[in-house]
């Protein structure tokens, strides 16, 4: 579905697994981020009622989930950590076109949160289907879908906005991209890292 170039290595999961706590933080960190980049777009482009309203939906969700991490995380007697930085994302930022008109900013920005979306579900499908505690692994399996959607709408708004022929291109290029950055993650108990 996702086309990824490059797999996530499976002896990530063993490494999440060793620090569940560690994994859930920054999972939080992970939905709170999707909202404020959801309330980022409605602000920049609310000129495009569409997308505001689709966007105003991923904010509620994206915080619902943010809650539901939450209270996982308190539920397993573990604290929310300090928010940590995500060099995943802050590398895939480089791909996107500045400079080169409103439009093309759009398309990739959508693309770039079709990608955290895409690699998300990849890692939430390996800890539902490898981590040993079934009620962890339920817990990603159902996040997993809600994830799969959440890329479905970003790309389906980048080929409105850019056409589906030049928003494939697009998606295509960032694939080889964000390949060419995965060979330095899968090291660490971080959703993308």
């Amino acid at each position: 579905m996702f086309r990824l170039k490059l797999a996530t290595d499976p002896r990530w999961v063993n490494i999440a697994e060793k620090n569940v706590e560690e994994i859930l933080t920054d999972h939080a960190y992970c939905e709170q981020k999707a909202a404020s980049t959801a309330i980022s777009l409605i602000v920049q482009y609310h000129d495009f009622p569409g997308l505001v309203s689709q966007m105003a939906e991923l904010a509620q969700e994206e915080m619902e989930h943010f809650r539901r991490v939450h209270e996982f995380i308190l539920k397993r007697g573990y604290t929310l950590g300090k928010e940590r930085k995500d060099p995943y994302v802050n590398d895939l930022m480089k791909f996107v076109r500045k400079g080169e008109g409103r439009l093309k900013l759009l398309t990739d920005r959508l693309l770039l949160a079709a990608m955290i979306e895409a690699r998300s579900c990849e890692r939430f499908r390996l800890l539902s289907e490898n981590v040993k505690d079934g009620e962890l692994a339920a817990f990603y399996r159902e996040l997993m879908e809600s994830e799969a959607g959440h890329y479905t709408m970003f790309i389906t708004l980048a080929r409105d906005f850019a056409g589906r022929d030049t928003a494939d291109e697009r998606w295509e290029k960032l694939l080889e991209y964000e390949a060419s950055i995965m060979e330095n993650y899968s090291r660490s108990e971080t959703i993308h890292g």
